[in-house]
C-alpha cells in the first residue's frame, strides 16, 4: 500500500512525557551550544581571564562539564530512537509499511541538517542523526537482548578506538585538520582573529566563509569524539525503550525507573565531577582515561535525568510545568533551528554583535531568556495550530500530502 496513506501521529496520540523530555533536552542543548555562539569557547585563555566575570565564568564552565556536557544530547538521542519505534508501531497498527515513510523522513531531515550546517551554524547534529537513523531499520527484528548488546558495544567502542589511537600516536581526523588549515589560510582565518571573525563580520558572506571551515571542524569533532558510535548506541537503547512501550506504561515501570534514577545518580554524579575536573585540566590522565570517564559518567547521569523526570511526572501529573516543557518539545525541530538563528542575531556582527564581549555566566543567563521566549512562543503557536512551522513542512514532504496547519474546530 502507498506510503501516502499513512499519517503522522495525531495530537491525541502523543505522550506528554515524551514532549516534556524533548523540551527539557532542548534547554540543555541550548546551554551546551551557546558558549560557541557567544564566541566564548573560541577566546584564548588570557582573553577569557581578562574578563570581569572570569571567576564566575570558570565556575560556570566547571558546572557545564559536570551537569550538562553530553547529558542532554544523550537524552535527545534516546528520544530519537523512541520516535522511530513509534513511527513503525503506528504503521504496523494500520497494517501498512512505514519504512518508506521513515526513509523519506530521514532524507528530508538530512537536507535540513545540511542547510543548517552550511548556512547557519557549524555545530549541527541533524545530519548525523539522519544518516545514522537510516541504519535503524536494520535492527527492527533484533531481539531485545541482541539490541542492547549492540547498543552497549557501540558505546564501549570509542574507548577502545581512543586507546588504539593513543598507543599508536595517530589521529584519524588528520586529513580533515589539514584541509581545514588550508581553507583558513586561504581566507585569512588565523588563531589571532578566530574568536573575533564572526563578531567583526560585516556581511553574511564573511559569516559563510567561517561556516565552511566550521563544517570541517564539525567533521573533525565527530571523528575525534567517535560521535557516530555513541549516537547509534543511544538510538538503539531508545528504540528498545520505545519498542517495549516504557513511555506508555510509566506506572508499571516505577520501580525500574527508581532503580535507574538512583544508580544513575550514585555513579553519574561523583564520576561526572571527576570528568569535569579532567576536562578543565585538559585530560591529565590521557585520552583513553578521559574517554572512559565520559562513558561511566555522562550516560548514567543522562539516564538518571530521564528517569527522574518520569518519576516526577508520575507524582505531579497536573503540574503546569509539563505543558510548558511539552510545548517547545512538540516543536523541537523549529526550536533547535530557531536557537541557531537567535544565536546568530545576538552574537554575530551581522546582528547585535555581542559575541566575544560577554562571559560564560552571562551567556547562560541569555540562554534562559531565549528558552523562556521559545517556550512562550511555542505555547502561543500551538494554542491555535497543530504543528510547529518546520514540523508542518517536514510532515507534508514526508507523507507527500497537505495537512491543515490550523486545529480542527470542535
Amino acid at each position: 500500500m502507498s506510503s501516502n496513506d499513512l499519517s503522522p501521529v495525531k495530537s491525541s496520540e502523543r505522550y506528554i512525557i515524551l514532549d516534556a523530555l524533548r523540551g527539557f533536552a532542548l534547554l540543555g542543548i541550548c546551554m551546551a551550544n551557546f558558549p560557541e555562539f557567544s564566541l566564548y569557547t573560541f577566546l584564548k585563555p588570557e582573553a577569557a581571564a581578562a574578563m570581569p566575570t572570569a571567576t564566575i565564568d570558570r565556575v560556570t564552565r566547571f558546572l557545564l562539564y559536570f551537569l550538562i556536557d553530553g547529558k542532554f544530547y544523550t537524552l535527545f538521542s534516546l528520544l530519537f530512537g523512541m520516535g522511530f519505534s513509534i513511527i513503525i508501531a503506528n504503521a504496523a497498527r494500520k497494517g501498512k509499511n512505514g519504512f518508506r515513510v521513515f526513509y523519506r523522513r530521514m532524507l528530508i531531515l538530512l537536507l535540513i541538517g545540511f542547510g543548517h550546517l552550511m548556512f547557519i551554524w557549524s555545530g549541527d547534529i541533524l545530519m548525523l542523526y539522519a544518516l545514522l537513523g537510516m541504519l535503524l531499520p536494520l535492527f527492527r527484528n533484533a531481539s531485545d537482548k541482541r539490541l542492547l548488546a549492540w547498543a552497549f558495544a557501540l558505546l564501549l567502542l570509542p574507548v577502545a578506538i581512543d586507546c588504539a589511537c593513543e598507543v599508536a600516536q595517530v589521529s584519524l581526523s588528520a586529513p580533515v585538520v589539514r584541509l581545514q588549515a588550508f581553507y583558513c589560510a586561504k581566507y585569512g582565518i588565523t588563531d589571532d582573529n578566530f574568536a573575533y571573525w564572526l563578531h567583526d563580520a560585516r556581511d553574511y558572506g564573511e559569516v559563510f566563509q567561517f561556516l565552511i571551515q566550521g563544517a570541517l571542524v564539525r567533521v573533525q569533532e565527530f571523528i575525534d569524539g567517535n560521535r557516530y558510535f555513541k549516537v547509534m548506541g543511544l538510538f538503539l537503547i531508545g528504540f528498545y525503550l520505545g519498542r517495549n512501550c516504557v513511555f506508555a506504561n510509566l506506572e508499571s515501570r516505577e520501580r525500574w525507573l527508581t532503580s535507574v534514577f538512583r544508580k544513575g545518580m550514585l555513579f553519574g554524579l561523583p564520576l561526572s565531577l571527576l570528568y569535569a575536573w579532567s576536562s578543565m585540566q585538559h585530560h591529565p590522565f590521557g585520552l583513553t582515561a578521559h574517554s572512559a570517564l565520559y562513558l561511566v559518567s555522562v550516560y548514567p547521569l543522562g539516564f538518571a535525568y530521564a528517569a527522574g523526570l518520569c518519576l516526577l511526572y508520575l507524582k505531579r501529573k497536573q503540574w503546569f510545568a509539563w505543558r510548558c516543557l511539552a510545548a517547545p518539545g512538540r516543536m523541537a525541530l523549529t526550536n533547535y533551528i530557531g536557537q541557531s538563528v537567535i544565536g546568530m542575531f545576538l552574537f554575530y556582527g551581522i546582528g547585535l554583535g555581542w559575541g566575544s564581549r560577554v562571559g560564560l555566566a552571562q551567556t547562560e543567563v541569555i540562554v534562559l531568556a531565549v528558552y523562556l521566549f521559545q517556550a512562550a512562543f511555542s505555547r502561543l503557536w500551538l494554542s491555535g495550530l497543530q504543528f510547529g512551522p518546520l514540523e508542518w513542512i517536514w510532515r507534508m514532504l514526508t507523507y507527500g500530502k497537505t495537512f491543515s496547519l490550523l486545529k480542527a474546530k470542535n
